[in-house]
């Protein structure tokens, strides 16, 4: 029996020794790395905000006058093609940041950094949801430099509906997040990461009702229509739109809510949560297959 096969087990459990607040000190250590590696990297900053501002600002411009929105659910009356577009923008912002927590977990795994993280004492997947809510924390932040331009620029949803969307943005962030995680244990090399983002975000970007309702989706191509329903990103844009407005989703003929973008959400970031703990498992998961950090050494 060799050292990884003695260090790696005790890392499994949950440790007797550590109480609340030694948990508490990691789960805010990781958080604060997260957002300390986000101030430093000032580019990182801009770049989230100036993909959806080119949407915003040049593409809603041009697609104004082709792309009528009709009154639908949140929406009480007609509204520019700037204004419904927004939540799937915040979207976006959520997307691209989980892929570049993505990429530096793979980062972080070649350089040898997540090694000293894994084989810690605290379990595995307390460890990654730390990870998770640090990337989060920084999405959100993001995610509200963004809605203070769209504000310059006329898009003013409700008052209330800058509380209420804070909720929504964290429960998508956490989906998508989770996602994140979980590919980031199957790419092997960091130079696979690109094709790998191309692969993954413009596909769930554009196959949703991130850009035009998905009333006009089913009327053009019902195959398409029904891609972009089990599009785990639909749901986060829908639960984002409603809730800057207010709302948890659209009320039924019957006066109940439908809570079918909030369960969604919901079940997906347990199942790509579940997938990338399973993932990062030493002895079952991917990262083991592949020999990575905290595998056992044969």
């Amino acid at each position: 029996m060799n050292k990884v096969d003695v260090v790696r087990p005790m890392a499994d459990q949950a440790p007797r020794g550590l109480g609340f607040f030694a948990y508490l000190a990691c789960f805010r250590g990781i958080v604060w790395r997260e957002v300390l590696r986000f101030l430093h990297q000032r580019e990182r900053f801009f770049s989230a905000l100036v993909r959806p501002l080119v949407w915003l600002f040049i593409f809603a411009a041009g697609f104004r006058q082709v792309l009528g929105v009709s009154i639908i659910p949140p929406y009480q009356t007609y509204v520019l093609y700037e204004t419904f577009i927004t939540p799937g923008l915040i979207a976006m912002i959520l997307l691209f940041n989980a892929m570049q927590s993505s990429l530096s977990m793979v980062y972080d795994r070649e350089t040898g950094a997540m090694r000293t993280l894994l084989v810690s004492p605290f379990p595995r997947s307390f460890l990654l949801l730390s990870k998770l809510i640090g990337s989060v924390a920084v999405a959100l932040l993001q995610a509200y430099a963004f809605l203070a331009v769209c504000y310059f620029w006329e898009i003013e949803p409700p008052l209330i509906g800058y509380l209420t969307v804070a909720p929504a943005i964290i429960l998508a962030g956490l989906m998508l997040g989770a996602m994140a995680l979980f590919i980031s244990s199957v790419i092997r090399q960091l130079e696979n990461f690109a094709g790998v983002m191309n692969f993954v975000i413009f596909p769930m970007f554009f196959a949703s009702s991130a850009l035009y309702p998905l009333w006009r989706i089913r009327e053009s191509s019902p195959l398409l229509y029904e891609i972009c329903r089990v599009n785990p990103f639909t749901y986060a844009v829908e639960l984002i739109r409603f809730a800057l407005y207010g709302q948890v989703g659209p009320r039924l003929s019957d006066g109940s809510i439908d809570l079918t973008n909030l369960y969604v959400v919901i079940g997906y970031t347990v199942f790509f949560l579940g997938a990338a703990v399973y993932a990062y498992n030493p002895s079952k998961g991917l990262i083991a297959r592949r020999g990575g950090p905290g595998a056992r050494a044969s």
